[in-house]
């Protein structure tokens, strides 16, 4: 799964994933800092946890090719949030696994984006990684994620809803839900 070549750009019809910059610092940091992108995540990050998870993010772009990229939007070159496929560094119940995420500044919410940039990334999984399965999950009070994991073909059993260990017992977050997609469905919905 390692990629020695220049990290991986991927497009899609209104949108453009690729490797961060330093000028999306600061509007990756007012995304963390937004109490509601962030409602479904513990706590909100500060500016120097925030360019610290970007560095995370750039450099393992950087070894791997592929990640979590910056997403911008071609119309206007907009920063509109973060959107690939990360290792979760968590110990969860089906792990290893490779996971698709999400983040948009809230003015990006309702467009489709997330959705779009999320299927260009699973593309990119299993059809240039040749990843078996891509998974999702999120606090199950998440329910637009939960939308969009539905929209991207994922599928949910709620027997696997399992308690994320990063996130505090008392929390009413802590309960989370697993979708999966293999590459097999992928494959018979997307043909080449």
């Amino acid at each position: 799964m390692t990629r020695k070549n220049a990290p991986a750009r991927l497009e899609t019809e209104r949108l453009v994933l690729r490797q961060w910059k330093r000028q999306d610092y600061a509007p990756y940091a007012e995304l963390n800092a937004d109490r509601v992108v962030m409602a479904f995540f513990t706590a909100t990050l500060n500016r120097k946890e925030s360019d610290t998870m970007l560095r995370y993010l750039h450099a393992v772009m950087a070894r791997r090719g592929w990640g979590i990229w910056a997403v911008e939007r071609k119309e206007d070159g907009a920063f509109i949030g973060s959107v690939g496929l990360h290792i979760p560094r968590a110990k969860l119940p089906f792990s290893p696994c490779v996971e698709v995420g999400w983040r948009l500044a809230q003015a990006y919410w309702g467009q489709g984006y997330a959705t779009e940039a999320a299927r260009a990334s699973l593309r990119y999984g299993f059809e240039v990684l040749d990843l078996p399965e891509i998974v999702s999950f999120t606090t199950v009070l998440n329910t637009r994620s939960e939308a969009v994991m539905r929209r991207l073909g994922m599928k949910t059993d709620p027997k696997e809803n399992f308690e994320h260990p990063d996130v505090p017992k008392a929390s009413p977050l802590r309960e989370h839900c697993l979708y999966r997609i293999t590459r097999q469905e992928w494959m018979a919905k997307n043909p080449a």
